[in-house]
């Protein structure tokens, strides 16, 4: 049975669709078989996976499906028989949708850029988490290379109980480019040190599947 993870964060333009694209490649990489869902009336999974139709050989293998609303749980369900990992890129405003996005997950993973403004957003998802009983990881994304105030954030987040993975994605150019080549960095770019930290993401999802 596939493991379940939305990524979710109430607050436009943390880095959703990027972490999501990412992880699904990487996930495909280490030959799980994986499905990634868009559910966010943007679209913008959408927009990335018809450019890696164009992308070649250096895509891997993973199916895609855009289901909205009430559809997500079926697809979900169908989905989970014949797949390890189902990866989900939630609505960012959308209440209702949101709710099924996240309730059909076995964990919400909430990307977060590491400032204040960031920080006090996140509190509105957590709060539909708890409300749905579903696990929460938070995922720090497009880290600074230097500064104080990731590490505070960091210790915020904690001090609240809430589950921080140790594994971080750095501001890194290298995202962008490959998301717009409609790959993952770790097919994009294998041996950076993006390609790295997604890697050890999806090594610390993995733990989670295992609990």
């Amino acid at each position: 049975m596939a493991f379940v993870v939305a990524v979710a964060q109430r607050k436009g333009g943390a880095g959703k669709s990027t972490l999501a694209a990412n992880l699904a490649a990487a996930f495909a990489g280490l030959g799980e078989r994986v499905a990634l869902l868009d559910t966010d009336p943007q679209k913008t999974l959408s927009h990335w996976h018809q450019a890696r139709g164009q992308a070649g050989g250096r895509a891997t293998v993973l199916d895609f499906e855009a289901p909205a609303g009430w559809r997500v749980p079926a697809a979900c369900d169908k989905l989970r028989r014949s797949h390890d990992v189902i990866l989900l890129d939630t609505p960012p405003h959308d209440d209702t949708d949101a709710r099924i996005a996240i309730r059909s997950a076995d964990l919400v993973l909430v990307p977060l850029q590491p400032s204040p403004a960031d920080l006090w957003a996140t509190g509105a998802t957590l709060d539909l988490a708890k409300a749905e009983k579903r696990p929460v990881a938070v995922a720090l994304n497009r880290v600074p290379a230097q500064g104080r105030l990731t590490a505070e954030v960091a210790a915020a987040l904690r001090g609240k109980g809430v589950t921080l993975l140790d594994a971080t994605l750095g501001n890194r150019t290298g995202f962008a480019q490959a998301f717009a080549a409609g790959l993952g960095v770790t097919e994009a770019a294998p041996r950076s040190l993006a390609a790295d930290e997604v890697r050890a993401l999806a090594a610390a999802l993995r733990g989670f599947r295992r609990r």
